[in-house]
């Protein structure tokens, strides 16, 4: 929890800490003399993930590691929601300030340059104007290329004819 207090002028900044021992998640985005807002890590990376999303060529988010878990979180009984179910999107929340790391699989034929250009500026955009924090750099990680062939499952490779014997 943080406060702050006006004495002629100068401003005094406290922070408590969680039992612990370390600051709590949710950060200070605005403090008034009308009450306090904090916005947690958590909403950042559910708004950022969603953004990303939302760019056409963005085919899923996360590593492979990552997706294999969330294919099996999503099959146990309320395993699949939480800041947890946010695949391949790391944040780092201040005060004032946010910094967005993304992994993602990108469509065969997409321009990934542009298509990270858009990313970027989708999820920067959607961040600062839902929360007011100012968003200082989104990195993006292109893990993978998605195939049109691989939703069959592997049938295409069946039936083409093996070069080798």
């Amino acid at each position: 929890m943080t406060q702050s207090t006006a004495n002629t002028g100068a401003t005094t900044t406290t922070t408590a800490a969680t039992p612990s021992g370390t600051a709590t998640p949710a950060r200070l985005t605005e403090d008034t003399s009308q009450g306090r807002t904090t916005i947690a890590a958590s909403v950042v990376q559910k708004i950022a993930g969603i953004a990303a999303r939302e760019i056409s060529g963005v085919h899923s988010m996360g590593g492979g590691v990552s997706r294999a878990f969330g294919a099996i979180r999503e099959r146990i009984p309320g395993g699949g929601t939480g800041a947890a179910n946010v695949a391949g999107v790391q944040v780092e929340v201040g005060e004032k300030q946010a910094a967005i790391d993304l992994d993602i699989i990108v469509e065969y034929g997409a321009s990934i340059v542009e298509l990270a250009r858009a990313v970027r500026r989708n999820v920067i955009t959607a961040v600062e104007r839902m929360t007011g924090l100012e968003v200082i750099e989104v990195n993006i990680a292109v893990n993978d290329i998605h195939l049109p062939d691989a939703d069959n499952g592997g049938e295409t490779a069946a039936a083409q004819p093996s070069r080798v014997e």
